[in-house]
């Protein structure tokens, strides 16, 4: 009941002319960047921080919030139509959705796609409204040595899950804890490495880092990769599924939503894992699996459903354990922070305005996205008439523009430069930037969690393994670095071992 009456304090925050306003801009702009092949809701948030700043904090939350979930929407409609994934995680739906509109059945895909999508992110906040309080409850048991290993472990989690490469997300990891000692020590206030710049003793600023990294850098990086294809003369048709339709997609929109739901909840599962696990499952609990990769319903609605339901299920880590799971939910840990709110157990207790105000937020979101791309979905297609190449220069103006005016500061300008090159630069060498700025983001919780350990035991690193709490997550820390290791050496193993048989 407790639940119930929160959700509807929730609502009045969320119904407020202004929180509806920003729910619905987030909304309609993540739909058009995930139609926009070459921008995400990832590059499109960091540009947005600036403004995002100049909002009361429930408000900027739920526009970033609604851009997020909006992008997993709008991704399906290139994929579908062109073959093209205007979001990363929609590259499993150009299997089966481009099949379908060879078919002459785009609008059928882009229907189901839809209604998946809404039934399961509305299912995901769902489980967001009655999981999060409860794992808040048990979180506040946490003390400093807890959450020293369990921010460990949410690094561990985005470099393995997250990426392809587990030695290369490591790197990556390492150098942005590296980057979050930068500034005054947090106990001693002595200076680390400043290099004598007085702009640097309070550290990097992290808007200008992530505006820079996941902003300019993906920008430049896609200028680059952009395809040369044109929007071609498809013929959407009906939208919406018919009653057969409905009946082979219902139950790959459960299982979807659920894989979706549970893959979202660990940090570093995120959309992508959630919808290649869904499309799989479809395939092999299929009776005729030599449908997929031809235009089979299922494939299109379990993948959306997964997509969504990851995205909502993404904000539970960040709002109950302060760990975001992936590079969109370290921005908006990231915002809360410079907003004077720490993501995590307290975080209902303190400010359950925010808490059930983004979280109403996301029913209203997902209710406005299936109305407009039900009957609009036609007019969204007309975007991809116009270039990328324009989009992006002026998207990069802007950016430059916005962190200027957070502090007035050149300074950042340059920052913001300097991180777009690098976030480029590892881009093109096959390093994800994203486990970098997730540690630079986890790297100051660490250390601050981890000295206060110490301090606590008088220098003795025993208390992180004979608290109970603490050493059962540093023994799931330890098996997850075993496993990395023992998956590594049995696949160089099988390796090797198909090669001497060729030979």
């Amino acid at each position: 009941m407790d639940t119930l009456n929160a959700m509807l304090s929730g609502f009045e925050v969320a119904l407020s002319w202004h929180n509806l306003m920003y729910c619905l801009i987030g909304v309609l702009i993540g739909n058009i960047v995930g139609v926009l092949p070459g921008l995400g809701p990832t590059a499109t948030i960091s540009l947005l921080l600036p403004f995002a700043f100049t909002l009361p904090p429930e408000s900027s939350i739920i526009m970033m919030a609604g851009i997020y979930y909006g992008a997993m929407y709008g991704g399906s409609i290139t994929s579908t139509l062109l073959d093209l994934p205007g979001e990363a995680a929609s590259v499993v739906t150009t299997f089966d959705g481009y099949q379908m509109t060879k078919q002459g059945r785009a609008g059928i895909a882009l229907g189901i796609a839809a209604i998946g999508s809404f039934v399961a992110g509305t299912l995901a906040v769902i489980g967001l409204s009655f999981l999060a309080p409860g794992l808040a409850n048990f979180a506040v048991k946490f003390g400093a040595p807890e959450y020293a290993v369990l921010t460990s472990l949410g690094i561990l989690l985005v470099a393995y899950l997250g990426t392809k490469s587990f030695l290369k997300s490591a790197v990556c990891a390492a150098f942005g804890l590296l980057l979050a000692t930068i500034g005054q020590d947090p106990i001693t206030g002595s200076v680390r490495l400043t290099f004598g710049s007085n702009h640097l003793l309070g550290g990097i600023d992290f808007a200008a880092m992530a505006m820079g990294v996941f902003g300019v850098g993906e920008i430049l990086y896609n200028l680059e990769h952009l395809s040369k294809g044109t929007l071609k003369q498809t013929k959407v048709g009906r939208v919406w599924p018919t009653v057969k339709d409905f009946a082979q997609a219902k139950w790959a929109i459960v299982r979807g939503s659920v894989i979706g739901f549970f893959v979202g909840i660990l940090p570093g599962g995120g959309s992508i894992i959630a919808t290649v696990a869904s499309y799989g499952v479809e395939k092999k609990v299929s009776k005729t699996p030599e449908r997929f990769g031809k235009g089979a319903i299922e494939g299109v609605a379990g993948p959306e459903s997964a997509n969504n339901a990851a995205a909502g299920a993404a904000f539970i880590p960040l709002l109950t354990l302060g760990i975001p799971s992936d590079a969109v939910m370290a921005l908006i840990f990231g915002t809360l922070l410079l907003n004077g709110i720490t993501p995590g157990p307290q975080l209902i207790g303190e400010h359950p305005d925010l808490f059930w105000g983004v979280v109403s937020s996301m029913y209203i979101g997902n209710a406005l996205l299936l109305l407009l791309n039900l009957p609009f979905v036609g007019l969204f297609i007309q975007l991809l008439r116009v270039r990328s190449s324009i989009l992006m220069a002026f998207a990069v103006v802007l950016t430059l523009i916005g962190v200027y005016s957070l502090g007035n500061d050149s300074f950042n300008m340059g920052v913001v430069l300097f991180f777009g090159v690098l976030g480029y630069l590892m881009r093109k060498a096959g390093f994800d930037p994203a486990p970098m700025v997730l540690a630079f983001v986890l790297g100051k919780i660490l250390e601050g969690a981890f000295r206060q350990s110490l301090i606590m035991s008088n220098g003795d690193f025993a208390i992180f393994a004979t608290r109970p709490l603490s050493g059962g997550l540093l023994g799931l820390t330890a098996l997850g670095v075993l496993y990395a290791v023992a998956s590594r050496l049995w696949k160089a193993r099988r390796r090797s071992g198909g090669r001497e048989m060729k030979g």
